[in-house]
C-alpha cells in the first residue's frame, strides 16, 4: 500500500508539471507579449514626440530668423 501512495504522489507530481506548463507556459508568454506590446507603443510614442520638438524647434529657428531678418 505504501508503493501505490508513492506512485499515486509520484502521478500527481507529474501531472502538476503537466498542468503548469500547459497553463502556466501560455500566460507568461502572454503576459510577456502585453507587456512588450506596451513597450512597443511607448517606444513609438517616444518617438512621435521627438519628431513633434524637431518641427517646433525647427519653425521656431525659422520664426526667429524671420524676426532677425525685420529689425
Amino acid at each position: 500500500m505504501k508503493e501505490a501512495k508513492d506512485v499515486l504522489r509520484i502521478v500527481g507530481v507529474v501531472l502538476l508539471g503537466l498542468f503548469v506548463l500547459v497553463v502556466g507556459v501560455p500566460l507568461v508568454l502572454t503576459a510577456a507579449g502585453v507587456a512588450l506590446g506596451i513597450i512597443g507603443i511607448l517606444f513609438k510614442l517616444a518617438v512621435i514626440v521627438i519628431k513633434l520638438a524637431v518641427v517646433v524647434a525647427i519653425g521656431y529657428l525659422v520664426l526667429v530668423g524671420i524676426r532677425a531678418m525685420l529689425r
